[in-house]
């Protein structure tokens, strides 16, 4: 059985900045307040949440981004997640479309579901305000 989402999130950023925002290990650790690095070429290094989360770079284009998702905490042995990053200009900003494949249980499908608002989108969105404002 598959546990998979997708969200649709808006974000005040161009796709080029939200990309940035995306793979750039400064900027992800101003927005996260933790390191973490996306290199955006296929094979590339992924990391997110002081290593707490692994993998790699799937396929990076202009607007799209797919990595390997493994957070340190899943059961050794436990396949990575995909997640695909899509993004569409939307009026003055962004239109994230993200695809979140490949869970081993519902229950991390469930709290990566609520963590993808808590922990990534929503902090980024107000640094952008923030740096928006500057």
């Amino acid at each position: 059985m598959a546990f998979d989402f997708e969200l649709e999130i808006f974000l005040s950023g161009k796709p080029a900045r939200t990309m940035q925002l995306l793979t750039d290990p400064e900027l992800i650790r101003k927005w996260s307040g933790e390191e973490g690095i996306a290199e955006p070429k296929e094979g590339g290094k992924f990391e997110m949440f002081d290593g707490w989360v692994t993998g790699k770079v799937l396929k990076a284009e202009e607007k799209e981004l797919v990595v390997t998702w493994l957070p340190g905490d899943w059961e050794a042995g436990t396949p990575p997640s995909e997640v695909h990053f899509l993004l569409k200009p939307y009026g003055a900003g962004t239109l994230v479309k993200l695809k979140h494949t490949g869970f081993p249980s519902e229950k991390e499908s469930d709290s990566h579901k609520s963590g993808w608002s808590d922990f990534y989108f929503d902090p980024m969105e107000d640094f952008m305000l923030i740096i928006d404002k500057s």
